[in-house]
């Protein structure tokens, strides 16, 4: 399917032939063999080779990625791929599947217990190496994947409120952006004192963390400013501008829909245009005429909209939900906690590729630019989600051997 759109997108009258490998469709053509390949491989090692290796593939892909810094070759303001000449190699595709297996390994050795707070830090660091990697590329959008390995953690048992915690630095952080330090601090503070004004007598609160809390919250709402403007690119800052409304000047707003929100806009144009039904296959007025930027990579989904309508679209949120659900059901009955955590870590990173993708491409979340698996364009992308995903499906064909 992800080919289909992409030959749709794509299409050159001068070179209509599918087997034209200087074209995009003929090159996601080389590059869905060489994922047939790699599918053979996988299935062909022992499911124990995943688990046994998986510390050395961790620590080769972070060498990859500092290799990055030296020897990448930078597109649109990321230095993120290695130019090998026939394609370019984005180490933080294979970096996801590492981390994964890395991760699960830990939290499977006899040693680790994830209730004390030593292992929860290791846990926490395998996650965050790669993610600050590729953070410093910049992509962002790449690093912000690796955090949601984290709920493989939690499925394991770490205690739920770390997610409270992490929940709160996300609300404080828009927050901070929206209305700005000042009305954060005065809000929290007329929250904290009606909360103490109208709680029963009875219930004893202690004054100290209540205070501690409050000190921190303000430190780093007082941070966010700095990270914003120093940490973040422009351009970076542009998307959160556009998504949150930030900018109150007219003029400077519409310079950011202009060019920001461009993609965005035309994407959402092209969705509606398509209707219930679509107009069909290679009938697609907005994406023959280039309209929406980058529609075979990042916004392959807005041409399923326009050539297939509401029932494309619905399918391919359907299809993914399925995949999520069966990949759900395959890990909780894994006999080996590696292949469960494992596979609850294929699904981390599948589910947030698919929501941020799609909620960027309809416009109701910011422009962060990360793939849609299996459709978009990009031969590491293409590749490497198949390994995530196939390197699962051997060690769930190996369930009956594990534990007798």
């Amino acid at each position: 399917m992800g080919w289909i759109n992409i030959y749709s997108t794509a299409f050159d009258e001068n070179y209509p032939s599918v087997f034209n490998f200087y074209t995009l469709y003929g090159k996601q053509l080389l590059f869905f063999g060489a994922s047939i390949v790699t599918i053979v491989i996988i299935l062909g090692l022992e499911a124990s080779f995943y688990e046994r290796f998986a510390t050395i593939f961790y620590l080769a892909s972070i060498v990859l990625l500092l290799g990055l810094y030296p020897f990448g070759r930078t597109i649109n303001g990321a230095t993120a791929w290695y130019d090998l000449g026939f394609f370019n190699l984005q180490p933080a595709e294979l970096a996801k599947m590492t981390t994964a297996l890395a991760l699960a390994k830990y939290l499977n050795d006899i040693q680790t217990d994830i209730k004390r707070l030593k292992d929860q830090f290791y846990a926490f660091l395998i996650i965050l190496i790669p993610a600050a990697l590729i953070f410093l590329q910049p992509d962002p959008g790449s690093a912000l994947t690796f955090f949601f390995l984290a709920f493989v953690i939690f499925r394991e048992g770490l205690p739920l409120y770390y997610l409270g915690l992490g929940t709160t630095v996300i609300v404080i952080f828009i927050t901070t952006l929206m209305f700005g330090t000042v009305w954060l601090i005065i809000g929290i503070g007329l929250a904290l004192a009606l909360f103490m004004l109208l709680k029963k007598p009875s219930f004893k609160v202690p004054l100290l963390p209540i205070v501690l809390s409050y000190l921190a919250i303000i430190l780093f709402s007082l941070s966010v400013d700095f990270v914003y403007d120093t940490v973040l690119k422009q351009h970076h800052r542009d998307r959160f501008s556009l998504w949150l409304r930030l900018e109150k000047d007219p003029r400077k707003m519409n310079e950011i829909q202009r060019t920001i929100g461009y993609n965005t806009h035309q994407s959402e144009k092209a969705i509606e245009s398509g209707g219930f039904f679509g107009k069909g296959f290679m009938q697609g007025t907005r994406t023959k005429g280039n309209f929406v930027p980058e529609q075979h990579t990042d916004y392959i989904f807005s041409t399923v909209g326009e050539e297939w309508g509401f029932v494309g679209t619905s399918s391919v949120v359907i299809i993914f939900t399925l995949l999520l659900l069966r990949l759900a059901f395959l890990a909780e009955r894994q006999k080996n906690p590696f292949s469960r955590m494992y596979g609850y870590g294929v699904i981390c990173i599948l589910f947030i590729h698919y929501f941020i993708n799609i909620g960027m491409v309809i416009g109701i979340l910011p422009t962060i630019g990360i793939p849609l698996p299996f459709f978009s364009y990009g031969g590491s992308g293409l590749v490497f989600f198949t390994a995530l995903l196939f390197v699962f499906l051997k060690l769930d064909a190996n369930r009956m051997n594990e534990l007798g």
